[in-house]
């Protein structure tokens, strides 16, 4: 009886496949790009595409409905010459430098209380996240009656413990509408401020606190000297996204005042919004909000800078 040859098996193709797959995405740069694509997609999409082109829309005479006519810088100049403009800018540095400082030192305040140890430490943690994880329009109501001319609970206890005659319209004087604004804003960003200096406090050594006890080292100097160069790179980092964010600040100023009295509340945000969406000047609307450009990134920059050297 015949005996056949023994056929020799022949691998997979499927396998060879796979393992060509797995060699491939197990090169770090390959993998890398893989893992940071769709975030650069989305950057792309929702980012950079929208940057560009609102630097494309300010150098155009562009209205609703009607094609844009090439301009140039005319309307960065016509912003220089507008008084509206300088306004706003005013506006918009002191909301944000106002508001960065109350709220960088209410939040180390607020992050050193929390490190601290007492009875209910974790249930104050999570309420100090309840003014930052409130819908901004849901917060922006309630403190819309609490500022109400009328119904101000602020006017009505001032008025029963005899400090005022009469209430005051917070959102009707402009200086009482933008210090409104800033506690409003402070009061919302604080616990940003807060929660992260605290991550930053947690990661210090109990160590290097008894050394500097042991030293003789006073509850001042321990801060000074220990705390305080620790969480400084947590502080600029904080301090930066605060600013962005604050730059950017639309709902609240938008809910509360819609920029007025007379201006007195319009920051770069809100009036970029009204010459562009309402008013229908595309071009000029932004040319407004790429106008504080320049200022930011030095800021960012130079806070950058900083943070590398230290």
């Amino acid at each position: 009886m015949a005996v056949r040859p023994a056929t020799l098996a022949r691998p997979a193709p499927l396998a060879g496949r796979r393992s060509t797959l797995r060699g491939v995405l197990e090169r770090e740069g390959v993998f890398s790009w893989l893992m940071l694509g769709p975030g650069v997609l989305f950057l792309l999409a929702f980012v950079a595409y929208p940057f560009f082109y609102g630097i494309f829309l300010s150098l155009e005479d562009r209205r609703v409905a009607s094609p844009g006519i090439f301009v140039g810088l005319a309307n960065f100049a016509t912003l220089a010459h507008d008084a509206v403009f300088w306004q706003v800018t005013r506006n918009t540095f002191v909301y944000v430098a106002i508001t960065t400082v109350l709220k960088l030192t209410g939040g180390l305040g607020m992050a050193l209380v929390m490190n601290q140890a007492f009875r209910g430490r974790n249930l104050a943690r999570a309420f100090l996240l309840l003014p930052f994880i409130v819908p901004t329009a849901l917060s922006t109501i309630a403190w819309m009656w609490i500022l109400d001319p009328t119904f101000s609970v602020v006017n009505w206890l001032l008025v029963r413990a005899g400090v005022i005659a009469s209430g005051y319209s917070f959102l009707g004087n402009a200086t009482l509408a933008m210090g409104s604004l800033i506690v409003v804003n402070t009061w919302r960003g604080m616990p940003f401020y807060g929660i992260t200096l605290l991550a930053g406090l947690q990661t210090i050594s109990s160590d290097l606190y008894e050394a500097a006890a042991i030293d003789g080292a006073t509850s001042v100097q321990r801060f000074r000297y220990v705390t305080l160069p620790v969480i400084k790179p947590v502080l600029i980092i904080v301090t930066m996204f605060s600013v962005i964010f604050t730059f950017g600040d639309f709902q609240l100023i938008y809910a509360l005042t819609h920029g007025g009295p007379a201006n007195a509340t319009h920051v770069f945000s809100t009036w970029a919004f009204d010459i562009g969406m309402l008013a229908g000047q595309l071009g000029m609307g932004a040319a407004v909000a790429l106008a504080i450009l320049p200022a930011l990134a030095v800021l960012i920059v130079g806070l950058t800078f900083y943070l590398r050297r230290e």
